[in-house]
């Protein structure tokens, strides 16, 4: 009997699986996700050594009670077809819908799998036990989710081969502190994002047009629970959330946030066919990670001031023209592109000095997912 990528232990146990399914994957799906763009999921590379030098005694106790969880293991064997899964009709679906939602399983799957690639990586190369045990876990489960979309991909037609990406796809290296800012923020809204959705879904099953949707509950716990190690790592070093950090704080939360706000924009059909309006989804993802960011940032951003939704309309329209530009090619294309790209960056400035808003961060980081 075949082992499925949802009963295994390591990540490496679940790309060997992978791998031994790529002859079954798509040259075009996997084209998509090598893309580098502003908007597409990229493969970090970071300082392994300043991470292995990581001191965890200053917040021992809630780290062992997260270590313990992620051990216990819950979710395995979760992620996998089961009774629950229903027959999709690819063929019959709205050909626009079906190829944003494409789309919207390729960002996820190379998303879930750049996380693993950058968490094994740690694992490998570490020598400090508490944080190469916790990467370990953090990667097994990224490639669990990667493989599971990957499931769903291939009754399309259109999986990514995942090793490939491992092996060819372009590496930006960050120092460990943006590596913390940017991936505490991506588990974090992931989580707000997949919950959104999921008690949406709950309440207006009629517009669950594709089984994977019952499993983003526990999916998104496991993004909770890897927000909650990387605010337990930002703990560990007051500087990093404290003087001119605060500034790159905030520079991370308005680039996760807007980049959000674009990428949603580009895939319309996929939000009416799940009965929300995209302004309001924004809205409510970026309301509820604010409120989980209290943990460990000192500032969130100021979601209701007058400039915001205004400066993240202006950012929607440069890209659209970015893109048109790109699609024309030539003279008149470069200018409009140009063009796009300065507008673009002026918008991202109006939407960056919105004054923040002050926040006195808890003496202990840990939640519960409550939403």
């Amino acid at each position: 009997m075949n082992m499925h990528t949802a009963d295994a232990v390591t990540a490496e146990e679940s790309i060997a699986i992978q791998e031994q399914q790529a002859k079954f994957d798509s040259e075009a799906a996997t084209a998509v996700a090598m893309q580098d763009t502003l908007l597409t999921p990229r493969f970090y590379t970071t300082d392994f050594d300043e991470l292995d030098a990581i001191d965890v005694s200053s917040v021992r106790e809630d780290w062992d009670k997260l270590i313990a969880q992620m051990v216990s293991d819950p979710n395995k064997g979760h992620f996998k077809k089961n009774a629950d899964w229903d027959t999709v009709d690819w063929d019959g679906m709205d050909p626009v819908l079906r190829k944003e939602f494409i789309d919207f399983l390729i960002s996820s799957c190379t998303a879930e799998f750049s996380g693993c690639v950058l968490y094994k990586e740690m694992k490998r190369r570490g020598s400090n036990k508490d944080i190469t045990q916790l990467f370990q876990l953090m990667a097994r489960d990224e490639a669990r989710h990667a493989g599971f979309i990957n499931d769903a991909l291939r009754e399309a037609g259109v999986a990514v081969n995942l090793g490939f990406l491992t092996q060819k796809k372009k590496y930006t290296y960050f120092r460990p502190k943006f590596i913390y800012y940017a991936t505490y923020l991506s588990e974090k809204i992931g989580y707000a994002r997949y919950i959104t959705i999921f008690r949406h879904l709950q309440e207006h099953p009629e517009h669950r047009f594709h089984p994977i949707f019952k499993w983003f509950e526990e999916w998104c716990n496991d993004e909770f629970s890897h927000g909650e190690a990387f605010a337990l790592l930002m703990k560990t070093d007051p500087k990093l959330t404290s003087g001119v950090n605060v500034w790159w704080i905030k520079f991370f939360l308005t680039a996760v946030y807007s980049t959000m706000h674009v990428r949603d924009h580009q895939r319309p059909a996929f939000h009416t066919a799940l009965g929300v309006d995209t302004d309001w989804y924004g809205h409510a993802v970026f309301t509820k990670t604010s409120q989980l960011t209290k943990q460990i940032f000192p500032i969130t951003l100021d979601i209701d001031h007058t400039r915001w939704a205004r400066g993240l309309k202006r950012l929607q329209d440069a890209n659209l023209d970015i893109a048109a530009g790109k699609a024309r090619g030539g003279i008149s294309g470069w200018m409009t592109k140009t063009w796009g790209s300065a507008r673009a960056a002026f918008a991202f400035v109006s939407l960056y000095t919105i004054p923040s808003v002050p926040n006195a961060v808890p003496a202990s980081p840990r939640l519960e997912p409550a939403y």
